[in-house]
């Protein structure tokens, strides 16, 4: 598996977990961080935070977030999942205490004492297991017509969606009626990718498209042609799938009827 594959589904993951906290007609904007850390000002230790969050703002760094709230960088990262270069985006919920979230495991965690004595905040609940059916009140339908070439692997960061076959041109339709919240070509290996939301909670994701139809904040309805099927970012006409709950991916064959 390629680096450049692997690394894109990575910042998928990334933006699908940010589209899914924005608005309806939202669009995620990257920011990188920039410039080195400053010795004095960096934290040698974290002092976890249980139960609270950070939002990251406009012109925010993972390095600068880290130094406010006296967590090493790389703690940080780790317990949100996020890899070099640590790109976090506006509107990213940043977890200041170790999880479940995949990651690095924390290299030094000290828990500041609550006020009082109080019980720390417990964690949220994990998000249901990815191979489970969650209940949904959306009617989903396919996307394209073809056969099922790739399938759902929640452990495996590149197949997080299913692969359907076609050709050259073929319609890619939305899958449910809702909001386009990304239309563009900027993530390595899924060429040029949309993302729809269908609710507070539900996303889909159509990758590899020869030509993309539809804007961000244009609303859809199901069946509608949002795309022309391609093969940007893969080797034969296909469309990569995916379905989201909460940012988390689930296997869509769960959810779209039988053929």
């Amino acid at each position: 598996m390629s680096a450049d594959r692997l690394s894109g589904a990575a910042r998928l993951t990334a933006l699908l977990l940010v589209v899914s906290t924005l608005s309806a007609c939202g669009t995620a904007t990257v920011v990188k961080p920039s410039g080195g850390r400053t010795a004095h000002t960096t934290p040698q230790t974290s002092v976890a935070k249980p139960g609270q969050t950070a939002v990251v703002r406009r012109g925010d760094t993972l390095y600068a977030l880290a130094r406010i709230h006296n967590i090493t960088p790389r703690d940080l990262a780790g317990w949100n999942g996020l890899a070099e270069p640590y790109t976090i985006y506006p509107g990213q919920v940043l977890r200041l205490y170790p999880g479940n979230t995949p990651g690095r495991a924390p290299t030094t965690v000290v828990t500041a004492p609550r006020p009082g004595g109080t019980a720390p905040t417990p964690a949220p609940a994990p998000t249901p297991s990815p191979t489970t059916a969650i209940k949904s009140n959306i009617s989903w339908r396919w996307p394209a017509d073809g056969a099922v070439v790739g399938r759902f692997v929640g452990a495996d960061v590149t197949k997080q969606g299913v692969d359907i076959a076609g050709s050259s041109g073929q319609p890619v339709r939305a899958t449910a009626p809702g909001v386009v919240v990304y239309s563009g070509a900027g993530l390595v290996g899924f060429g040029e990718l949309i993302i729809v939301k269908h609710s507070d909670q539900w996303l889909s994701a159509y990758g590899h498209n020869r030509k993309r139809l539809v804007n961000e904040g244009q609303s859809v309805k199901a069946g509608e042609q949002i795309a022309e099927m391609g093969r940007t970012g893969t080797t034969r006409d296909m469309l990569h799938f995916e379905i989201r709950y909460n940012g988390k991916p689930v296997d869509p064959l769960l959810y779209l009827p039988p053929k």
